[in-house]
């Protein structure tokens, strides 16, 4: 009993005289022999690892076509003032390439106030009103004044949170959305994550209010549909060109082209269904 007692009082002194946090008592009753002490091994520290995970420059620094294909699957959070966070899979998306675009607001390489986010560095959020109502967000990309519109996602976190804020932005209409017509449009997704103006010409990789997490399970070539672009109107040859990207068979799509699916099927590019 007396060398009982003598150890406790040794460990309540250590306790005692100790500076670092308790989570450091609790790392090392977990570690493993052999294995790396360092804070970032720690399950402890599995929410700072996450907060850090956000996709970096260097993913966005690619030509546009490329990025507007590999947001597919990648996941856009939003952070809400109260702290809830909103999170969605980018489903849909269409690149706008400057310069020659016709259908891109920097066609002809001219820079505006309106612009300016398209000819920043990749990464920019581009967020213009259409209508004088409602805003669609964008992503700048490799190349002068190109961009990619997010036009779709597919809610995965804070769903009555975007509810409220759909409900708050339609005013008139008490209908009770169902999930898949959340963010199934460019409009919609901004309604829904709580978009305006003032995001426009934000850092996806610094924001503390809106970026993007690695997704898993990425698509392949064979699960991504390209078609024509939507809502662009006369832009000769351009309004023809597949710049329009999007998962096949999800239902969160805004608008699917059976008829580019059929063809794919035709060649090989997809099994048929």
């Amino acid at each position: 009993m007396p060398r009982k007692r003598k150890l406790l009082a040794q460990l309540s002194a250590l306790q005692s005289n100790s500076s670092l946090p308790q989570i450091n008592a609790l790392e090392n009753l977990n570690a493993t022999p052999g294995a790396d002490p360092s804070p970032k091994s720690s399950k402890y520290f599995m929410i700072e690892k996450k907060n850090s995970s956000r996709l970096q420059a260097d993913f966005f620094n690619q030509p546009c076509v490329n990025l507007a294909k590999s947001f597919l699957g990648q996941i856009l959070v939003r952070k809400l003032p109260d702290g809830r966070e909103l999170w969605g899979r980018i489903v849909e998306t269409e690149a706008y390439l400057g310069g020659e675009d016709e259908a891109s607001h920097s066609k002809g390489g001219k820079q505006t106030q309106r612009n300016a986010a398209m000819f920043m560095k990749p990464g920019t959020l581009y967020v213009y009103q259409i209508y004088g109502i409602y805003f669609c967000i964008n992503v700048s990309s490799q190349g002068e004044g190109a961009a990619v519109l997010l036009r779709s996602l597919e809610p995965l976190q804070g769903l009555d949170a975007m509810r409220e804020l759909r409900r708050a932005s339609r005013k008139a209409s008490t209908k009770l959305l169902k999930d898949w017509q959340l963010c199934n449009g460019p409009s919609k997704l901004c309604q829904a994550f709580g978009i305006d103006k003032a995001f426009d010409q934000r850092d996806l990789t610094q924001d503390a209010d809106i970026w993007m997490e690695p997704g898993q399970d990425l698509p392949g070539e064979q699960d991504v549909v390209a078609t024509t672009r939507i809502g662009i109107g006369n832009r000769g040859e351009w309004a023809q060109k597949p710049l329009r990207f999007y998962l096949r068979g999800n239902k969160f799509v805004s608008v699917v082209d059976k008829k580019m699916e059929k063809e794919m099927a035709a060649r090989g590019d997809i099994p048929c269904s």
